[in-house]
């Protein structure tokens, strides 16, 4: 791909959650693009009001091999995890949690919600670190202007600011609201590959439209991104940003591995209640069974080759 290209890549809707589902706009991975730096995963959701769909009701669930980032434009939900962790995610507030070997978690939107609204992120861990400890980290990154936008940078650094949480590769993620008829231009890392998910407002990438629920994405080569709003109100997006992930991943349900065999012994250590994952305690109702494996070896994960 041309570094200047914009590629967009089409949301699908995904039901989440088990028997509880609701419904999520997921842009990646999909066939054309698995990932975007180490950003692997980026699920889409709301505005929900929680009266009608029901809310967030995620079971005691696993994950390896991963980071999980969860951040809200609206409502509140409650993580509880094996490592003790209680906390709130709020919106403007960051919450990620590391896998790593294995670490599970619920998340449920609370009582008081009545809309709820943002974006459910994965990052892939390298392989130097996939075992890494369970971990977790909460941050409220300070809104600051640039040019016609307001920014709040979750990881990594962009426009001057840097977030504290700890990644294991070089990461950019940002919440940009783009005031009604302006134009933003963010001096961006050249190394870096990026990926503009737009959440509401008509919004042009590099003079490239990405409608609302899309994510536009730019190969590494630029220094500058120009994201324009055309719309008579503010326009939400969130950007996100790394380093190519050189490395093949095996995803297969909530777990990232290196081989189908990786994958095996997760879904098992699960099904028998393994230490591996822990327990979570809070949560009034069953853990989330894991699905059959495919009748097939799941095979690595791989981006197109860059041009």
């Amino acid at each position: 791909m041309d570094h200047t290209e914009v590629e967009i890549l089409t949301a699908r809707d995904v039901p989440l959650g088990g028997p509880r589902a609701m419904t999520v706009r997921r842009t990646l991975p999909q066939r054309a693009r698995t990932l975007i730096g180490a950003w692997c995963f980026a699920d889409h959701y709301g505005p929900d009001r929680v009266a009608e769909s029901g809310g967030m009701d995620v079971a005691p669930h696993p994950h390896t091999g991963l980071q999980t980032v969860s951040w809200l434009f609206s409502g509140e939900i409650e993580h509880r995890d094996s490592l003790g962790t209680h906390a709130s995610v709020r919106p403007g507030e960051i919450n990620l949690m590391t896998g790593g070997h294995g670490i599970s978690h619920t998340e449920v939107s609370t009582p008081d919600t009545t809309v709820l609204h943002g974006v459910q992120l994965w990052v892939a861990l390298p392989d130097a670190h996939r075992h890494a400890p369970r971990d977790f980290q909460h941050h409220a990154p300070r809104p600051f202007r640039v040019d016609g936008a307001e920014v709040r940078v979750f990881l990594g650094t962009l426009a001057g600011a840097t977030s504290p949480v700890r990644t294991f590769t070089p990461l950019l993620g940002a919440e940009v609201v783009i005031d009604a008829g302006a134009a933003v231009a963010l001096d961006v890392d050249p190394d870096f590959e990026h990926g503009l998910l737009v959440d509401d407002g008509d919004v042009h990438l590099d003079g490239t439209p990405v409608r609302p629920a899309d994510l536009g994405y730019t190969a590494p080569g630029r220094t500058t991104l120009l994201l324009r709003n055309t719309s008579d109100r503010p326009a939400r997006t969130v950007l996100l940003g790394g380093t190519p992930f050189e490395e093949e991943i095996v995803m297969w349900w909530n777990f990232i591995g290196r081989s189908h065999q990786d994958i095996v012994e997760a879904r098992e250590a699960w099904e028998r209640a393994s230490d591996r994952f822990g327990s979570v305690d809070g949560y009034p109702g069953d853990r989330l069974p894991a699905p059959a494996l495919p009748n097939a070896v799941i095979t690595p994960r791989k981006n197109p080759a860059r041009r």
